[in-house]
């Protein structure tokens, strides 16, 4: 793997993180904080590497009091800290009001706030803390890794920004880019409403790596996140002139994009199609109205296929079933409401399709692969009532692959029994990436997933208070630091697995 190669995948921890603060508020009148967090890093070639940090609150969810000019206003407090090891490297608290109403019967609002903070290059710790600041509950803490990584003889892709909005500025401001005033769109996830995807974000260096005023190819589209098949009515290529900096502004039309999980993917490639950049941002897209049609499984000519061998329906069957861990939300879809009531030729035909999509020119030999490791994980992680595909770590064994480490812990005193598997780089670049795997009964070997900081994946920062109420069963909803217990190697397994 080059360098560049290398930069580029442990880059994606850049991607714009999306994380959900939900507050469960202990007062007895206060409400359910919802608050959202992204952040894009960028690189100013005047001031060096910065953060841009998004952040929305549904100020329905807030308490509003009355102020000096009696009327109803919420507000609430921020505060950010940027640690290397540890030293602060940067930090801010701020406090944001809500308009003042003459009551609170109809508001519409939601806090939406940008501010950017200059970090150099290195690996930090990100921690936010938020709260209502006219409510009795806690702050909520979440902390994130976070790489700044811009090298000045690299092409680096910065992170990747959705945009809910934009408009060419008249003024300059916090939302200004390029002649434009871009509103953030702080989510990875598009519900059916949403039927635009429009993205920013800045090749740095190109000049330095291809030459000034050297052309290079750029590249956009969106792949499936389970299999990595790029899309091909969401691929875009255009010519780009090298430069300091090259902007990358776009959209794509997402009205008939199907339900799933997907990467968008930017490239940079030079005159002899040698890939020298890229960087991807993982999202989500809700669209219920678009399923696998029946005709179009009708339609598919199976003869002579490897799946017109398969002529017993329960094993055809349970063949099927077992493609869930890999399987896009469509055709878990058509499993689930067809599996049961199809005939054996229908049964063969989706068969075929579902591998055939994944590998046209081998598509028994794809299945093949797969069956073998299927009976692995039903031998490695049956249950007395699942199958091993069934179980939460055969499920992210079968979709991501064996871990490059595992640190098993069955009987420390005070935790569940757990396990911490370990990716060096799982399937769609991330890098560094863990699962945390618990039981509270080894016997039954049923072992769940309860925490993990792959995209898309479960993320729950409280798992080291569950893990632990093997002992301390009291803990509050809004507690978030685990008390040091003896024997308690949890956290040290997971900064650096064995």
């Amino acid at each position: 793997m080059t360098k560049q190669a290398f930069h580029s995948k442990k880059f994606s921890i850049r991607w714009i993180f999306i994380i959900c603060l939900l507050i469960a508020a202990q007062s007895i009148h206060a409400k359910k904080l919802d608050s959202f967090l992204s952040y894009t890093t960028f690189y100013s070639p005047d001031s060096g590497p910065f953060i841009e940090t998004y952040i929305s609150v549904d100020g329905n969810t807030l308490e509003y009091v009355l102020n000096e000019n009696n009327k109803y206003q919420a507000a609430i407090q921020v505060l950010l800290l940027f640690k290397n090891g540890e030293e602060i490297a940067n930090y801010d608290k701020y406090e944001l009001f809500s308009p003042e109403y003459d009551d609170t019967l109809n508001v519409n609002f939601s806090f939406k706030y940008q501010q950017r903070y200059k970090l150099p290059n290195g690996a930090y710790e990100f921690e936010i803390q938020i709260w209502d600041s006219n409510s009795k509950s806690e702050p909520l803490t979440s902390v994130q890794p976070l790489m700044i990584e811009f090298p000045e003889d690299e092409i680096v892709i910065s992170g990747i920004q959705l945009i809910e909005s934009y408009e060419k500025t008249t003024e300059p401001g916090i939302f200004t880019k390029n002649g434009y005033d871009l509103i953030p769109y702080i989510s990875n996830f598009f519900p059916s409403d949403k039927n635009k995807l429009t993205f920013y974000a800045e090749v740095y260096n190109s000049n330095k790596v291809i030459g000034e005023n050297e052309k290079f190819l750029l590249s956009y589209y969106i792949e499936q996140f389970e299999n990595k098949a790029q899309l091909e009515e969401y691929v875009t290529y255009r010519k780009e002139v090298a430069a300091e900096t090259n902007v990358v502004f776009s959209e794509f039309d997402i009205t008939n994009l199907k339900s799933g999980n997907y990467l968008l993917t930017l490239q940079v490639r030079d005159r002899e199609n040698k890939l020298v950049g890229t960087n991807q941002l993982f999202f989500q897209r809700s669209n219920p109205r678009i399923q696998i049609k029946p005709e179009d499984i009708s339609s598919t000519n199976i003869n002579n296929s490897f799946a017109s061998r398969i002529n017993d329906k329960d094993t055809l069957s349970e063949y099927i079933q077992s493609l869930a861990p890999i399987a896009n939300i469509q055709e878990k879809n058509y499993i689930k409401s067809h599996l049961n009531n199809s005939d054996l030729e229908t049964l063969q035909k989706f068969f075929y399709i579902f591998w055939h999509d994944r590998d046209k020119l081998e598509p028994e030999l794809a299945w093949l692969n797969y069956l073998n490791e299927v009976h692995k994980v039903d031998i490695a992680y049956s249950t007395p009532i699942d199958k091993g595909y069934e179980s939460d770590r055969g499920r992210v064994y079968l979709q991501y692959g064996p871990p490059n480490a595992i640190s098993e812990s069955y009987n420390e005193p005070a935790s569940y029994p757990y396990e911490i598997w370990h990716y060096y780089v799982i399937g769609n670049g991330q890098r560094n990436k863990k699962f945390v795997f618990y039981t509270k009964d080894i016997v039954t070997n049923d072992f769940v997933i309860l925490h993990s900081d792959v995209s898309g994946e479960l993320a729950n920062y409280r798992w080291q208070l569950i893990l632990n109420e093997r002992v301390d069963p009291g803990s509050s909803i809004d507690q978030m630091q685990t008390q040091d217990a003896w024997g308690d190697n949890s956290k040290k397994y997971f900064d650096l697995p064995r």
